[in-house]
């Protein structure tokens, strides 16, 4: 599975960062740096940070390993969209609700928030939004480019898979 998220952001970036456990976990797949959680279980946002303390462009698309079907013309508008704005990061708009996952982000605003929330004791992707200044996508605009509405799809359990 997530050999399928990181082909889907080599559509999209020349660095891929995977975060890992702090000690083992799998084998990341070839091409990609790793980054390591400082502590385990302390959750997305903490992830998030270590993946950004390494992470060497000005934006980054953050996704989880267990999106397999993200659309590459999706990230691509998304990173157009932060491009082409003032805004520390773009989201998705799904059902009426900001999606934290995929989120294209400027890496040092995004590195700086997550640092300042997980010193306040804060570990969710949500608040890192919310500390942002986000533009979002509607989803007409990007259900156009992904019409099942894969991008958004995060695998938990079997039953995610499933028609």
């Amino acid at each position: 599975m997530l050999e399928r998220a990181v082909a889907a952001l080599r559509g999209v970036c020349d660095e891929i960062v995977v975060v890992l456990p702090p000690e083992g976990g799998p084998g990341p797949p070839a091409g990609v740096r790793v980054a390591r959680d400082a502590a385990p279980g302390e959750g997305p946002l903490a992830g998030l940070h270590a993946g950004l303390a390494v992470a060497t462009r000005e934006l980054a698309v953050v996704a989880g390993g267990d999106m397999p079907d993200m659309q590459i013309a999706v990230l691509d508008a998304m990173l157009r969209e932060l491009q082409g704005s003032g805004s520390d990061a773009v989201a998705l708009l799904d059902d009426g609700r900001v999606r934290p996952l995929p989120a294209v982000v400027r890496v040092a605003a995004a590195r700086d928030a997550a640092g300042t929330l997980l010193g306040g004791g804060r570990r969710r992707l949500r608040e890192l939004l919310d500390a942002l200044a986000v533009r979002a996508i509607d989803e007409t605009t990007w259900r156009e480019l992904d019409p099942a509405g894969t991008t958004l799809l995060d695998v938990d359990v079997q039953a995610d898979l499933a028609p």
